[in-house]
């Protein structure tokens, strides 16, 4: 199914969580909701379900102006990042509760519901878990059951809210993987919200970037990482440092001096470039680079890195370094900026 979310504006009190959102979600899809807390993803994510209702705005299902249609007649399979699975209840009690609770001309029979319990169990990888209790089982378990117990109504849309927020890193991306094959398989829309940036480009198709209530841009992860669309999508996803700029007609300066590299800019005014540390080569102090001075050299999970305070305004530059180069603090270098993207201030 098809999702479009045309300028959805929704305020809690006096705070305005939402301010003219749109999005269009593919059927099929798997997107990823990207953004700082109190971006307005896990509202926007709500306002699919039906459990908010925009003050402004219309939500559409295919062809269908779903705004005004209640949560239960939507059906929509949702996941919450608690589980909220009920403790009293087995993991098949739990699983069947959404059909067990259909009205009664639309409820299967019980063999069908206990049928349809054990399918789930085989699919979310769980057999013979069937008569433990969530207290019995692993917290990536009982995502499973989360998931499963979404899947046990036949949901036209899959919405997960930060669904490995609460598990352990390994567990996290043991499940991430299941879930991405999951979604091969059964083919449902998927929407996601998550703060994990790994996630969201390991796991989506596309991912929509939040940012106070509007979305900043939507791409594919290769699109959103290396064409970055604002400075704020540059500076949140992936590791970023930047330093004031200017203009001056084919060049760009820093504190007054030309860098080696203009990047494409030619307008005038202030500015600021954003580099990503793989993109900055450091070398022994020349009079036509940049040069900083080493403040700090410290071990990341794939190499070392070190911090280099550049110019009058102490601006802070990390670059990536090999981890056999002899550096130390204190020592001055100079700075090659092989890729970086500018933005106006």
């Amino acid at each position: 199914m098809r999702i479009r979310l045309v300028d959805i504006a929704k305020d809690f009190g006096r705070t305005g969580a939402l301010r003219g959102a749109s999005l269009a979600i593919e059927d099929g899809e798997l997107i990823a909701l990207l953004g700082p807390s109190g971006s307005g993803k896990t509202t926007l994510l709500r306002v699919i379900a039906g459990l908010e209702i925009p003050r402004e705005g219309r939500v559409f299902f295919d062809d269908d102006d779903a705004t005004a249609l209640p949560a239960q007649r939507r059906r929509i399979g949702f996941v919450f990042q608690n589980y909220a699975l009920f403790k009293h209840m087995t993991v098949g009690d739990n699983i069947a509760y959404g059909l067990n609770v259909m009205p009664r001309g639309r409820r299967p029979p019980r063999t069908e519901i206990r049928k349809r319990v054990r399918e789930l169990l085989e699919l979310v990888q769980l057999p013979d878990m069937e008569r433990r209790y969530p207290r019995q089982l692993s917290g990536g378990q009982q995502q499973r059951v989360a998931l499963a117990r979404a899947l046990a109504v036949e949901p036209r849309v899959l919405l997960l809210d930060e669904p490995f927020g609460a598990l352990d890193a390994k567990v996290r991306k043991e499940l991430r993987r299941w879930l991405r094959e999951l979604h091969d398989r059964l083919g449902h829309t998927t929407v996601f919200v998550t703060h994990d940036q790994e996630e969201a480009l390991e796991l989506a198709d596309r991912v929509a970037i939040l940012n106070l209530g509007k979305v900043e841009q939507v791409g594919t992860p290769d699109e959103i990482y290396d064409n970055p669309a604002t400075a704020f999508v540059m500076s949140f996803v992936g590791d970023t440092t930047s330093i004031p700029v200017e203009f001056d007609g084919d060049r760009l300066l820093h504190e007054g001096r030309p860098l080696a590299a203009t990047f494409g800019a030619t307008r005038k005014g202030r500015a600021r470039l954003y580099l990503r540390p793989r993109d900055i080569t450091i070398g022994p102090p020349h009079q036509a680079c940049l040069v900083g001075a080493i403040v700090h050299v410290h071990r990341t999970a794939g190499g070392r890195r070190a911090q280099i305070v550049v110019g009058g305004q102490q601006s802070m530059i990390e670059a990536e370094i090999d981890t056999a180069a002899d550096v130390a603090c204190g020592q001055r270098v100079s700075l090659i900026f092989t890729k970086g993207r500018v933005y106006g201030e």
